[in-house]
């Protein structure tokens, strides 16, 4: 919301007349009106800055009421966002369904989701289990023996309460990928906003992203990277909100001159405590269920919790503390790293619960009774056996993904990733005319395809929009760019490690929220701030406008290839605009 009710501003009852001292407001009446911005700004405009507020003379214009027109103003930080999201599950939702197929992994996940609800752990099934769940509606018998699987669970089980909801079907496994995947549209225009102080710019970074290829496409999949990137987005989200709730505190203990205004404070800044901060505790929760889905979500984990220690610092700079590191060392880190680290351990552990509990008999989990058989003896057999078994399983794990390398048609090197050098295809099939959608006037054979591939000039607006972040922080020292690029870099550069590893170009929407949030910020830079000349700020949302036109017809001109619906094959090579994509 935009109202001065919901901000995080500690002075929200106060006018900018109200903080002026009484002899400027006597000398007011005279003509008196002081130096730009020195009545009303203090520190604490510096550590809570104020939202963005927008004008209702649009709605006076479209002919509302002006008390609706208040309230519309004063709503806009939701009605905004909710918008655009439910555009983007709209979207998303539609035919969901459909291709009614096992398409790319889907062959792993959604089996393997359908059998940790039931069973607690991974099942191997028969090479024919897709046809018989395809054929049969999903009524299937579950296989007895266990599976080596090489992901935590959390991303299966997510996957499989969609399926619990609406039976083992395309729809039923897609459901909660979609799920998140408009929650995550709504996250975004959310963090945007806290992020900008703005909530068209916040809208606009979730809209950019309600209409991207890859997103769309993972959040019609039932795959673990979307789940993945929603929690680390919800990890975001939570340590954002903790730096507002934990710069607030820290203004409203500042000490006043005589003036009324806050002034920096070495004391209050340095010794200053700011409670237990149940959003960071909240981060440590998305965290573990990050790490809980895939593993790279260890590196998100420790760029946040030095994001958050960095932020801490700034806090406590700005309210005036001479050696900010030692204050935060002393105050802030200790708590800090309860509320994160351990709170993430705590939570994997806890998402393989199913696999404790199961059978160690030979009948449970893969490696389960690893600690009783092949494990015997050692110098850690005081710990549990569980613990024990879980430990060389994952350790089987890390030692399968350091060293795979076998060869896959779609594989990609990061260095292609921003310029989206190889997509990956999940379906394809050439549908002859009159069949499965198939113009029956086509004349050949159709091509039906279901491409993991962003809205190309998104993407590549997006090359352009990261330069601008790293020039913002390095050179202007804006730690909203500090941010955004810290997003961007915990979910990209670990993977430049791993170049001779068999990976994907979709791991990469993981980091797709940060590559919005960039955009967002350059068309914000492209309008111009407030205070720029008319003639200024109308050329820079024309521009702004324009692109971001282009950017929606460009995901509209895409639509076949996101949704698999067969189109005349002339089509689909008028649209694989890169020899690579093919």
């Amino acid at each position: 919301m935009t109202s001065t009710a919901s901000s995080t501003d500690t002075r929200q009852g106060r006018t900018p007349l109200d903080q002026r001292p009484s002899w400027q407001q006597r000398l007011r009446r005279f003509g008196y009106q002081g130096q730009p911005g020195s009545d009303a700004r203090d520190v604490r405009d510096r550590l809570v800055p104020p939202y963005t507020e927008p004008s209702p003379r649009l709605w006076a214009a479209l002919g509302v009421p002006h008390p609706l027109a208040v309230r519309l103003v004063r709503w806009s930080g939701w009605i905004g966002p909710l918008l655009v999201t439910l555009l983007a599950g709209v979207l998303r939702f539609w035919n969901l369904g459909s291709p009614r197929a096992v398409i790319f992994d889907e062959t792993y996940y959604a089996k393997d989701a359908w059998a940790l609800v039931h069973r607690g752990f991974e099942l191997n099934w028969d090479k024919n289990a897709n046809d018989l769940i395809l054929s049969s509606g999903g009524h299937i018998t579950l296989p007895s023996d266990a599976a080596y699987v090489v992901h935590p669970p959390v991303g299966k089980y997510v996957i499989g309460l969609g399926e619990l909801m609406f039976g083992l079907d395309p729809f039923g496994w897609r459901f909660m990928t979609a799920l998140l995947g408009t929650l995550s549209v709504l996250l975004l225009c959310r963090i945007g906003r806290r992020l900008f102080r703005s909530t068209f710019l916040g809208c606009l970074a979730g809209a950019l992203m309600a209409v991207d290829g890859l997103h769309f496409v993972m959040s019609r999949t039932a795959l673990l990277d979307g789940v993945l990137m929603f929690f680390v987005l919800a990890a975001f989200g939570c340590l954002l909100v903790d730096r507002d709730r934990a710069r607030a505190r820290l203004a409203a203990a500042l000490p006043l001159d005589e003036d009324g205004r806050a002034r920096p404070d070495r004391h209050t800044a340095e010794t200053a405590r700011l409670g237990r901060r149940p959003w960071r505790w909240a981060a440590g929760l998305m965290l573990g269920l990050a790490i809980g889905t895939k593993w790279n979500g260890l590196y998100i984990l420790a760029a946040f919790c030095l994001m958050a220690v960095v932020w801490d610092v700034g806090s406590r700079r700005v309210a005036g503390a001479r050696h900010p590191y030692s204050a935060v060392l002393r105050r802030d880190t200790g708590l800090a790293f309860l509320a994160t680290v351990p709170v993430a351990l705590v939570t994997y552990l806890l998402s393989w619960t199913g696999w404790i509990l199961s059978a160690t008999n030979g009948s449970g989990g893969y490696y389960r009774n690893w600690a009783a058989t092949s494990g015997k003896g050692g110098s850690w057999t005081f710990l549990p056996d569980w613990l024990r078994s879980l430990w060389h399983y994952e350790h089987q794990v890390y030692e399968f993904h350091v060293g795979l390398s076998s060869p896959h048609t779609y594989q990609s090197n990061p260095w292609s990733w921003l310029v989206l050098g190889r997509p990956v295809s999940y379906f394809y099939e050439s549908p002859a005319p009159g069949k499965d959608g198939c113009p029956a006037d086509a004349g050949e054979k159709c091509a039906r395809e279901v491409l993991a591939l962003g809205t190309p000039l998104l993407w590549w607006v997006a090359c352009f929009a990261v330069l601008y972040v790293l020039w913002r922080w390095f050179f202007r020292r804006d730690w909203r760019a500090g941010a955004i690029a810290c997003g961007i870099a915990a979910g990209y550069l670990p993977w430049f490690m791993y170049q001779e590893r068999t990976i994907f170009f979709f791991y990469a929407v993981v980091f797709l929220p940060f590559l919005c949030l960039a955009v967002a910020m350059l068309l914000g830079a492209i309008i111009g701030p407030p205070r720029s000349t008319d003639t200024r700020r109308v050329a820079g949302a024309t521009a702004a406008g324009v692109l971001v036109l282009l950017i929606t017809w460009n995901f509209i001109y895409f639509w076949p290839l996101y949704t698999g619906q067969a189109i005349p094959i002339e089509d689909w090579r008028s649209r694989m605009w890169l020899d690579t994509w093919v």
